[in-house]
């Protein structure tokens, strides 16, 4: 409800301030007096996935700052799981407007040093609990609509909350028409979570993808570059001889950061933002992925961040992205 400490948070960041903030508290109760009117299916939803990670958008109270809610009448609100944060909720008896520690655009940390990496000099203190418990944001879900809709996912799928609102839909269009206008949610600007090096995701048919991932790894390398790969551990020995095989090549020219199995939906986001910053620290010139070709459950969360981290998408076989 400080005006001034909203916008300190936004000048730590380098955050637009067109890029709505999530108000948390430490329980339903505490949602009434930040909004106008709990609508249908608000509180049922809240019984089954609060605290956890789902953020829901409502109509703003006029005494919530235009600065939380990037000059919009809605108000994104969440109740926490980790017990952490409810303890400093409940400790500060106040709604905290709180956006991922990093620097804007950066891959969100998900431990404590990914912080200091990005904010060191920039915050006061850090309060470490350890590692992040999903490792992508919270879904984000409109209520001021009808039907309501996921304006950004995350671990809490359109599935499970169909299980409660059947009517919920997906968001038609991924990206905001235009990155300087107002966000209805976090998360939505057409480039985002991106490590320093650009990063090109390859699509397509399992095998073609593998074909053209080792073409351009090798071309890369021929080029002398240095280059990152974020494999699936499947993957791993497909592409760890390929230095060998390029002659005069330096072992380190290639650095495979592997995320976990192409099966596993929740290692897999657990692992993405750490494993985008590693290859940053492993100071390579350029990114390559595979695409993720899961598009329910988590993985549409997955897929979403690694696609708004990418620089270009290319379709196995052909060289245009």
């Amino acid at each position: 409800m400080d005006r001034a400490a909203v916008r300190r948070l936004f000048d730590a960041k380098g955050r637009p301030a067109n890029d709505p903030l999530i108000v948390h508290v430490p329980s339903f109760d505490h949602v009434s007096p930040l909004v106008v009117a709990l609508p249908d299916g608000t509180e049922r939803l809240a019984s089954r996935f609060w605290p956890g990670p789902l953020t829901l958008v409502l109509q703003r109270a006029p005494s919530v700052p235009h600065e939380v809610t990037a000059g919009l009448e809605t108000v994104a609100v969440r109740v926490p799981a980790h017990p952490v944060a409810h303890a400093l909720l409940s400790a500060a008896s106040l709604p905290i407007a709180a956006p991922s520690a990093n620097l804007f655009s950066r891959p969100s940390p998900t431990l404590a040093t990914h912080v200091l990496e990005d904010l060191d000099g920039r915050i006061d203190m850090l309060l470490d609990g350890g590692p992040t418990l999903v490792g992508v944001e919270s879904t984000v879900l409109d209520l001021t609509v009808d039907p309501p809709v996921v304006l950004r996912p995350g671990a809490i799928s359109v599935e499970m909350l169909r299980t409660v609102v059947p009517t919920v839909q997906h968001r038609v269009t991924t990206a905001v028409a235009n990155d300087h206008e107002s966000m209805p949610s976090p998360g939505l600007l057409t480039k985002h979570y991106a490590p320093r090096a650009p990063l090109t995701i390859y699509r397509g048919e399992s095998a073609a993808v593998g074909r053209a991932l080792t073409k351009g790894v090798r071309s890369a390398i021929e080029c002398g570059q240095r280059v990152g790969v974020l494999v699936n551990t499947e993957d791993v020995p497909l592409l760890s001889s390929l230095s060998s095989d390029i002659e005069g090549v330096h072992d380190q020219s290639l650095v495979l950061v592997a995320l976990a199995s192409g099966r596993d939906a929740e290692a897999t986001a657990a692992r993405l933002y750490a494993a985008l910053r590693e290859l940053d620290g492993a100071h390579v010139d350029v990114i390559l992925a595979r695409d993720i070709a899961n598009d329910h459950g988590l993985w549409r969360a997955v897929r979403d961040r690694i696609h708004r981290a990418a620089a270009r998408v290319i379709v196995a076989g052909d060289e245009t992205g």
